[in-house]
């Protein structure tokens, strides 16, 4: 339980009506959440706006209200007070009411458009191979120690973050890596978390229907760094043009990774298989059970993670040879004659292409590139042609086919998509809205010993259509395609 007053450090408060010393003993801004002795924070959301539940959760047995508009009615014996706002003041008020738990363990951003997975979960695994005891937030799963529960987003809302993080200080975990989306900086999700690191992994086209330009999507990855502080260190990459951009105004300890520039880590590829890479990581030659040049830069940001944590540079070596591949992520499927299944999250222009151009590298002339992917419903619009554009000419042939079209016409999203293809495109490109059908579909135009990339789901476990989740794996699909011959 905690008093009102103490909550509302940092809160912006503006006006207080009521008792300040109200007991509160939970905090929360989903109206269904409310219980006896609650406060509620009245967010103004994309769908619906908190205000207009006020008088409900007072009836629910909420005695304190935090708000930007005051009601006309102010009723008697509730505490309303009024914020410039409530999305910021929502995580100084959850770090408040949880007791700052990113103070008492070492909490390690991840940021970028894409392998903020791959890194986060590297780390979180190399240091519980280390006997460390650890916390994990990622897209995929949620780790306390090795308890794992389930994720709805990429960064938790403000209120779920601290509730974790202080279970994760409760269960003695010294480390948590935690992925961190541009959507939960820009509103307000980590106002008042303390990082202790931050990693940047690189910026390429996404987000675009959320932030509407890339300088804001830029801006609002920034803000990890930019409130870092100076006993903390930030880590970025080099060969991405905004690798130094996104460092320009931190007070950390500046370091960078790379393939190809001058950096603190450098690393570079001897060899790339389909089991895995060959690589030459600070003059030392390490064997990673990671595909392609994008993992090589996400075992090159683990690693030098791991040597600013201060983890020995030979142990941290030593133990990123045994990591494996996230599931989703550039992850194989082996089926008859021959065939390779490969099932990724690619679910971006840039990630695409570097699949894609990881699976040309490797496979031998004679094989055959087929390419499966949809784009997301309700989401940035103006990535769709590009997709297609570059599935078409990185693929042999092409199966253009619904991802999670939400609350859209899948296949007016795959009309979007396909107007990104011109004639040649056009000839080696179908189009088929059921993805289990297209799915079998890219099975049969495939010869003996030819690759299947079935791009933009990865781990997802459900296909979101019309606000419902259905069951679709695309591995278990794959598979049961495999199994019929």
């Amino acid at each position: 339980m905690k008093l009102l007053k103490d909550i509302l450090y940092k809160s912006g408060l503006m006006e207080l009506h009521g008792n300040n010393n109200t007991a509160v003993e939970n905090i929360c801004f989903d109206s269904r959440q409310v219980t006896k002795l609650s406060c509620f924070i009245a967010i103004k959301g994309t769908q619906t706006d908190g205000h207009q539940y006020i008088d409900e959760v007072i009836d629910k047995g909420a005695v304190a209200i935090i708000c930007e508009d005051l009601p006309e009615k102010l009723k008697l014996g509730i505490s309303y007070v009024k914020v410039s706002d409530t999305k910021k003041a929502l995580g100084n008020i959850a770090a408040n009411f949880y007791d700052h738990p990113s103070r008492e363990l070492k909490l390690i951003g991840i940021t970028g458009t894409n392998g903020k997975t791959t890194v986060a979960s590297g780390l979180y695994n190399l240091f519980t191979k280390l006997d460390f005891k650890c916390g994990l937030i990622s897209t995929v799963k949620i780790v306390i120690d090795k308890e794992v529960l389930p994720a709805t987003h990429t960064t938790p809302d403000a209120i779920s973050l601290n509730k974790t993080l202080r279970e994760m200080v409760s269960r003695k975990c010294s480390l948590c890596f935690m992925e961190v989306s541009s959507h939960a900086l820009d509103q307000g999700r980590v106002e008042s978390i303390e990082f202790k690191g931050a990693v940047f992994t690189n910026l390429t086209h996404d987000h675009l229907d959320y932030h509407q330009t890339f300088d804001h999507y830029l801006k609002s990855k920034k803000i990890l760094f930019d409130g870092l502080k100076e006993n903390a260190f930030a880590l970025s990459n080099a060969d991405d043009k905004n690798g130094k951009v996104i460092l320009q105004n931190t007070k950390a300890n500046k370091h960078y990774y790379s393939l190809r520039n001058v950096a603190d880590f450098k690393t570079r590829i001897i060899e790339n298989h389909i089991s895995g890479l060959q690589l030459s990581i600070d003059h030392t030659e390490v064997w990673a059970h990671f595909v392609g040049e994008f993992n090589a830069y996400n075992l090159t940001a683990i690693y030098g993670t791991a040597v600013l944590l201060g983890i020995d540079k030979m142990n941290a070596l030593t133990t990123l040879s045994t990591l494996e591949p996230v599931d989703g992520r550039f992850q194989i499927v082996k089926g008859p004659k021959g065939i390779t299944g490969i099932v990724d999250y690619a679910h971006t222009p840039d990630a695409l292409q570097n699949v894609l151009n990881t699976i040309r590298d490797i496979v031998k002339k004679d094989q055959k590139v087929i390419t499966i992917v949809g784009c997301g419903g309700n989401r940035d619009k103006t990535k769709r042609p590009v997709m297609a554009k570059v599935a078409a000419g990185l693929s042999d042939k092409l199966v253009i086919t619904s991802d999670n079209p939400r609350n859209e016409d899948p296949e007016q999203i795959m009309k979007e998509m396909k107007d990104g293809l011109d004639l040649d495109d056009l000839i080696k490109t179908i189009m088929i809205t059921d993805r289990r059908a297209a799915i079998e579909a890219g099975f049969k135009l495939a010869a003996p010993h030819d690759v299947i990339l079935i791009a933009g789901k990865g781990h997802e476990t459900y296909q979101e259509i019309n606000g419902v989740k259905h069951h679709f794996d695309d591995v278990e699909e794959l598979t049961n395609v495999f199994k019929k011959i």
